[in-house]
């Protein structure tokens, strides 16, 4: 292939980067979307409904660690981060590079880590940042969509890290994520916000 031939090739590929620039948050969270759609929820960021309900439940008084799975570009660790004690932690995780790179670029707080991974690996993950346990995990992985093994693989290690009278928060568009749940929380609190792109369901499965 020739030099021009690279050039044209790579043309495309520099609009669309052009593009998404001008876009911000919601440009790098569309091409996230389009890179690893069976790993990213939504092709939209959550509303601030969904947040707010989502996030109710946390006592945060008591909240040392909060652990997010798949946080995007940012969309819940900035509401966390503002009710997020100052001697307390967030944990993110996620398995798409251009996500975590952006996070790092754009959250400028000491109490923030984003971490390359897998939500499988979270009981290694917050153990290699000082941590023995988490308070809450927030998800909104499609477990739906998810490879197989691998939902059922983070729900158990999810209800291993939380200490006793911690949660998983769970934000979904189907339902699939209570099944995995279900196999090792025994308390579900379950609800409902139309006022998302799409509406979705919410679930917080409590650790006895």
């Amino acid at each position: 292939m020739t030099s021009t031939e690279l050039a044209q090739e790579a043309l495309p590929q520099r609009l669309k980067r052009r593009i998404m620039r001008k876009l911000g948050p919601w440009g790098v969270f569309l091409e996230g979307f389009i890179e690893h759609p069976v790993m990213v929820g939504s092709i939209i960021p959550s509303s601030r409904f969904t947040i707010a309900k989502m996030l109710g439940p946390v006592n945060w008084n008591e909240c040392k660690l909060f652990v997010e799975y798949g946080p995007g570009v940012g969309t819940f660790c900035r509401p966390v981060l503002e009710r997020l004690p100052r001697d307390g932690s967030l944990i993110v995780i996620d398995t798409n590079p251009r996500y975590i790179e952006y996070l790092k670029a754009t959250i400028a707080d000491s109490r923030f880590t984003a971490v390359l991974g897998s939500a499988a690996d979270v009981e290694a993950i917050i153990r290699a940042h000082g941590h023995a346990h988490a308070d809450y995990v927030l998800s909104g992985l499609p477990f739906s969509t998810l490879p197989d093994g691998v939902g059922a693989e983070i729900a158990a290690a999810t209800h291993r890290v939380l200490r006793p009278g911690g949660a998983f928060l769970v934000y979904q568009f189907t339902a699939a994520a209570r099944d995995f749940m279900a196999r090792h929380f025994r308390h579900i609190d379950s609800g409902f916000e139309l006022l998302n792109v799409l509406p979705c369901k919410l679930f917080w499965g409590w650790k006895e």
